[in-house]
């Protein structure tokens, strides 16, 4: 897909996002690192999303992700803040601390220089849910730093997406392949 498809779509996967909380009655809060409140901006660019969309932190330093999140700082000194269990625990912090329903994280690198032993391009999304289970997406993604941001927004925004639409029509049913955006 060229950008602009990529930002329409990403904009279509917010709105569906939020048009699922709001049928639910439920809310979503936002952890990001690598994607710097780019996840919350498309959230609330969408009409209505004062309705589900609860709020977000930007974790950007590691020790954010530490005291305002809750990640174990042993699991952020032996595996670095890119990682897929660091994921799940940024959006069940964030899901509790901004009392949500749902929380969803970004972490990963989008470069110019490799960190934590991880290669540019490196994204884990993860989504906790309201009954406890938290998923999360390894996804790996390539061009310069502004393509991988905005390849992270789609694929996190995704990700929630299928587990909002298979919590609602039961788990156990695999969700379609999305728009093209998403690489896996």
């Amino acid at each position: 897909m060229e950008p602009d498809e990529c930002e329409e779509a990403y904009a279509d996967v917010a709105a569906q996002v939020l048009e699922l909380l709001v049928e639910r009655g439920e809310t979503l809060a936002v952890a990001e690192s690598l994607t710097g409140g780019m996840v919350a901006a498309e959230i609330t660019a969408a009409p209505g999303s004062s309705r589900a969309f609860r709020g977000s932190v930007t974790a950007y330093a590691t020790d954010l992700k530490r005291d305002l999140l809750g990640v174990d700082g042993a699991l952020l000194a032996e595996r670095g803040a890119v990682d897929e269990d660091v994921a799940r625990r940024m959006a069940e912090g964030v899901q509790g601390a901004l009392s949500a329903s749902w929380g969803l994280s970004t972490t990963g690198v989008a470069g110019p220089e490799p960190q934590d032993g991880r290669p540019v391009g490196t994204v884990f999304a993860a989504v906790a849910g309201p009954h406890g289970a938290t998923v999360s997406r390894g996804l790996k993604f390539e061009g310069d730093r502004g393509e991988i941001r905005e390849q992270s927004v789609t694929g996190a925004l995704e990700l929630l997406r299928g587990e909002l639409a298979g919590n609602v029509r039961g788990k156990g049913k695999e969700q379609d392949g999305g728009n093209g955006c998403l690489q896996p």
